[in-house]
């Protein structure tokens, strides 16, 4: 990742026309770092259920929190006015200045958005206008803007999920959404990176290529995201705070009373346990890969290997520490590193396959 250094050489004027791979490298990775620490801000904004306090999208005017007594009110109003608070905050007591809390977290999770959107934003018109960009990368960096935007407006469906009917909670297949798009963004932030700092080492070289075994790892690795954001959306971490049993028990007892599709996908119990036993599937593969590549990228091997260790302690400290707020961000944020470890080790490997076929 980059330096201060590293920033500080991001601008550094060059010829116009001269391309420019390791510094825009620097400014992906840049980006990459603030979608990691976007994704962790969200799991706490879950975790809080501070995601429906901010009941309006204002791209401008939403930049500033109320700055008056009155305007907190007139904030608070809008909450007050939603499922959530009616159905559930009120019962509690809810306060002004517990809605401020929640509303701290909504708002800086809005500002740190903006806030990337411009980082990434500025700079691709900046490296365009120099001529920086090497030749063929311009249609992928305005597809990692494409994405960058798509998952905003999803961010935006999943509020609207939570402002009407009965909902007491956003969408957690939105939510799914929302969250599985940042990931794909900082993975493809991360090999586009990578791909870079090929450039710098071999002017010539082509982009890496996806390997069938790193996508088959994709795939896997993407059931137990979309498992673990599902349970989030759901509140399923407390459907049981033990391990490796739950409640008592290996297999839980579910709801199959609406059908084995809706129990797959709705299930607090189910979706907790398949969520702890997938994690298994997922680590088997990730340590396929990481021992596919020990060779020729050491460093992606480890940072696989422990990612995926650490994310799996953390899992189980989650549940049985009974949801606790730090450990399940910690949690979330480590599975964020799971991902940019393995979008490196993924990109190693189709760098790795293609050297061993031309030889």
């Amino acid at each position: 990742m980059a330096t201060s250094a590293s920033v500080s050489r991001l601008f550094e004027v060059a010829p116009r026309g001269t391309s420019r791979p390791l510094a825009i490298a620097r400014w992906l990775e840049i980006v990459a770092l603030m979608v990691i620490g976007i994704v962790v801000v969200g799991g706490i904004t879950r975790l809080t259920e501070s995601g429906l306090s901010i009941t309006e999208w204002n791209v401008v005017s939403g930049i500033l929190p109320p700055l008056t007594e009155a305007a907190w009110q007139a904030e608070f109003a809008k909450y007050q006015a939603t499922p959530e608070y009616r159905l559930e905050a009120a019962l509690s007591g809810m306060t002004l200045a517990d809605f401020k809390f929640i509303f701290f977290w909504e708002w800086v999770h809005r500002l740190i958005a903006r806030v990337i959107g411009m980082v990434y934003a500025l700079p691709l018109a900046w490296f365009w206008l120099r001529g920086a960009i090497p030749q063929g990368f311009k249609p992928r960096l305005l597809g990692l803007l494409a994405l960058g935007g798509l998952q905003g407006l999803f961010g935006w469906l999943m509020v609207q999920s939570g402002l009407t009917g009965d909902m007491t909670d956003v969408s957690h297949f939105r939510l799914s959404l929302h969250l599985l798009t940042a990931l794909t963004l900082l993975a493809g932030l991360v090999w586009t990176a990578r791909d870079m700092r090929m450039l710098v080492k071999e002017p010539e070289s082509r982009a890496a290529p996806l390997t069938a075994g790193a996508a088959m790892v994709a795939g896997v690795l993407f059931v137990q995201l979309l498992l673990g954001a599902w349970v989030a959306g759901l509140n399923a971490g407390h459907a049981a705070y033990d391990w490796p049993l739950m409640n008592g028990r290996f297999f839980p007892e579910a709801d199959w009373s609406k059908g084995v599709l809706w129990a797959l996908t709705h299930d607090p119990f189910l979706l907790q346990f398949m969520h702890r036993w997938w994690a298994w599937v997922a680590v088997a593969a990730l340590v396929w890969l990481a021992r596919r590549i020990r060779k020729s990228d050491r460093f992606a091997s480890l940072a696989v290997h422990t990612a995926f260790g650490t994310m799996v302690l953390l899992g189980i400290a989650t549940v049985m520490s009974e949801v606790s707020l730090w450990i399940a961000a910690a949690h979330q944020l480590v599975g964020a590193l799971t991902v940019a470890a393995t979008a490196r080790a993924m990109h190693s490997d189709g760098l790795a396959r293609r050297s061993a076929k031309a030889a």
